[in-house]
């Protein structure tokens, strides 16, 4: 809320304000919770996996392997301690080696998106290049989870939000 905003709650009494000062953009941005008459829109928030497998650079293939394939997967993220998505292992890479290091077979710098992207926005730019999956980040690049076309598809088409203007008779 606007500094504005802030003050005038807390002439009214409330005792617990807090102003989020980097805007209302980087809230929705970090996938934090919303309300209000857009809350509903589909959202790649609303559909991402956040259990995605996680590794460091430094670490054999072999070991994070098992522990992607222990996990259900078939991808693991490469992060740094604070979470920031460095690059990604899946396909060629994830069977290399078992004592090959993580540093020397990942992707680097997999495409990510925003939690907040619209569902109507993101399904058709991935299925126009033809992608399985997205991780999504923070504007400041801290992993959030990796949203699935097929999942984004079937939250569309569950999807009850009513167009803008209309009462849904």
């Amino acid at each position: 809320m606007s500094a504005r905003a802030a003050w005038r709650l807390e002439t009214l009494g409330f005792t617990e304000v807090f102003r989020y000062k980097p805007g209302k953009a980087d809230w929705l941005a970090n996938g934090l919770p919303t309300t209000g008459t857009e809350a509903n829109v589909p959202r790649v928030s609303q559909v991402i996996r956040r259990d995605v497998p996680t590794c460091h650079l430094g670490e054999r293939v072999g070991t994070v392997r098992e522990r992607v394939q222990a996990a259900g997967w078939d991808m693991c993220l490469v992060v740094t301690n604070d979470n920031v998505v460095l690059g990604r292992l899946r396909g060629k890479a994830l069977r290399a080696s078992q004592v090959a290091i993580v540093d020397e077979v990942m992707e680097e710098g997999p495409t990510t998106i925003r939690p907040d992207t619209l569902l109507d926005d993101i399904i058709p730019r991935m299925q126009q290049k033809r992608v399985a999956s997205i991780v999504v980040t923070t504007p400041d690049g801290r992993l959030i989870g990796v949203l699935f076309r097929h999942d984004a598809e079937a939250r569309l088409v569950t999807s009850t939000v009513q167009p803008k203007g209309t009462d849904g008779a």
